[in-house]
């Protein structure tokens, strides 16, 4: 199973970065996270390139996945530029920390460009992982 996540230009004035996710060459859903801002910690969108996608346990976010990828400085542990870059149930921008958040549909949230129905889009995406790692490839469009 392949995933590719094509991140499509977000109007001005709209906070986030938002995108298509496509399991093996289906759209499955849309993602948002926050704006680029030069792979900065918890505040930067995840650079683009080819990711390893792995199970993970957070503390804070229960059963998940992390994206992995050395030669762009993300790893799940460290040492390294970026730590503990998920996937995670959120609808906003502002409520990620330089994640991924999936969602079945875009809107808005408290006046915020949002994905709509996070938690069952997250919960529908972890039943078809079935906990098994994969790639995850991230564009801009």
């Amino acid at each position: 199973m392949k995933l590719l996540l094509k991140r499509f230009p977000t109007p001005q004035g709209i906070f986030g970065t938002f995108g298509e996710l496509y399991v093996d060459g289906k759209f499955f859903c849309y993602t948002v996270e926050r704006e680029w801002k030069n792979n900065e910690g918890y505040v930067s969108c995840v650079p683009i390139g080819v990711y390893d996608f792995l199970p993970h346990e957070s503390p804070r976010y229960g059963d998940c996945y992390a994206l992995e990828q050395e030669k762009l400085g993300v790893t799940r542990y460290g040492p390294s530029q970026r730590t503990h870059v998920l996937m995670h149930v959120a609808n906003k921008a502002s409520q990620l920390a330089g994640c991924i958040a999936p969602g079945e549909s875009l809107g808005t949230v408290s006046g915020e460009w949002a994905v709509i129905n996070s938690e069952n889009t997250f919960n529908k995406l972890m039943d078809l992982l079935d906990g098994q790692s994969t790639t995850l490839e991230i564009v801009n469009a």
